[in-house]
């Protein structure tokens, strides 16, 4: 991949901006203007970050004392279990005992097929939407809530051509309409209104189209589950043949999402030099570019979420290890950014807000260069927040990887503060959704 450069041509920008080194060291330049007071729309105040490592802390011990270990990976398996039961599990047995004989391989497809299209459709569902699950009659919300109604839209066959149940294909997406898409989500505009449900709606409608374009990823059928079975996602062995591991570098995996899905992201998101470069966007505070595209900062949160996603069937199913994490970043979205703004880490000049309908808590477009400057910083401040909770471990052996502390911390303490501080648990700052970015 290029290195980081500010003299780089478009073409090459635009190879650069799909990579992930590129997501950490593009908001790196934002972070740098803000610790000179430079953004436009924040302010920024670093004595405030040890509130919240201690904040961090607290949830940690409160939750998992100091069995550290116990801490699983942030990725969308959490949010099957929701409310205690182990769907994930659950399924995993019937599948297993109705199918002795079924490989490993064909479990780890329907995994696949699962999470890649409910973490598609997790975008912010909004304050009102509710999901009421079908046996035990529990309301869920947000992003508990929509996976619970893709699962059950996943087990009754409404994502696979023939009706197939636990299955995902490109024909089962192409035949989906908007009103059984509603329907699926229990979504209704005067009752049970879904934030941006025509976007998720035509999402899955353009990632059909995906799946059929790349055969090399996803088979003749279309089958997200099929990345599995090519040659992109290769994997080495490590050691000898008995005690050996498999191994897959996590940029396998981002090619495939990153070249695959590239078709799914709606026309209007940023393009550069004929490409396009999905969630990356200009940030005013960067100034006038010399070289085009040198004010853009890449983020890819719903890729990294379901690549962070993706990753953990393939090691809890397969037994992979995968290498590169380090290139990932936190996830540049409201539940770890607004844990910094409600912690005054991060302060939105009072001149810039603009009030939403509720007269108090200020509303933005996701391109709007007030979000692209929070959600630069979101990520900058979640590496620092790791490093000082990692620092504050009594164990010195222990180091918490960043995709534990995104969900034993920062992301729950993100929702938790909200729900203390705001009667509807909404972020401090919101952000109109189409569906397809957080």
């Amino acid at each position: 991949m290029p290195p980081f450069s500010g003299q780089l041509e478009p073409s090459a920008q635009a190879v650069y901006l799909r990579t992930l080194p590129s997501i950490r060291q593009r908001c790196s330049q934002v972070f740098e203007l803000a610790r000179a007071g430079q953004l436009q729309y924040f302010d920024y105040h670093p004595e405030k970050e040890g509130e919240v490592v201690d904040y961090c802390m607290s949830l940690i011990q409160r939750d998992y004392g100091t069995d550290y270990a116990s801490i699983p990976p942030h990725g969308r398996w959490r949010h099957f279990d929701v409310g205690g039961r182990k769907r994930i599990d659950n399924l995993l047995y019937t599948w297993r005992t109705s199918s002795p004989a079924q490989a490993k391989r064909d479990v780890c497809k329907r995994l696949l097929d699962l999470f890649l299209v409910s973490v598609l459709l997790d975008a912010g569902a909004g304050n009102v939407w509710k999901y009421r699950e079908a046996g035990t009659g529990d309301l869920y919300s947000r992003s508990e809530g929509l996976a619970i109604a893709s699962l059950d839209m996943f087990t009754a066959g409404l994502f696979s051509g023939a009706g197939t149940p636990c299955m995902v294909d490109a024909a089962g997406l192409e035949r989906l309409t908007p009103e059984q898409f509603s329907q699926g989500m229990q979504a209704d505009p005067s009752t049970n209104p879904l934030a941006g449900v025509e976007g998720r709606c035509a999402l899955l409608s353009r990632l059909a189209s995906a799946l059929r374009v790349y055969p090399e990823f996803f088979g003749r059928d279309g089958r997200p589950g099929n990345m599995l079975g090519n040659d992109v996602c290769t994997y080495t062995t490590r050691g000898d043949s008995e005690t050996g591991r498999s191994s897959i570098h996590v940029a396998s995996l981002w090619h495939v999402l990153m070249d695959g899905l590239t078709a799914i992201w709606p026309d209007s998101r940023t393009r550069l030099n004929g490409a396009s470069l999905g969630d990356v966007w200009p940030c005013a505070a960067l100034g006038q570019e010399t070289v085009e595209g040198e004010d853009l900062v890449p983020f890819h949160k719903l890729s990294q979420w379901l690549c962070y996603s993706l990753i953990e069937v393939l090691q809890k199913i397969m037994g992979w290890d995968v290498d590169g994490m380090e290139d990932m970043t936190g996830l540049p979205e409201y539940r770890n950014g607004g844990l910094l703004v409600d912690f005054g880490v991060l302060t939105l000049r009072p001149t810039r807000a603009e009030l939403g309908p509720r007269q108090d808590i200020p509303r933005f477009s996701a391109s709007h260069p007030a979000i692209i400057e929070w959600r630069a910083m979101t990520v900058i401040e979640l590496d620092r927040i790791a490093e000082a909770v990692c620092l504050k471990m009594t164990q010195a052996h222990t180091k918490l990887s960043l995709t534990q502390i995104l969900e034993s911390a920062t992301w729950k303490g993100g929702r938790e503060i909200a729900k203390a501080k705001r009667a509807n648990g909404g972020p401090p700052i919101e952000i109109e959704s189409d569906g397809t970015v957080f």
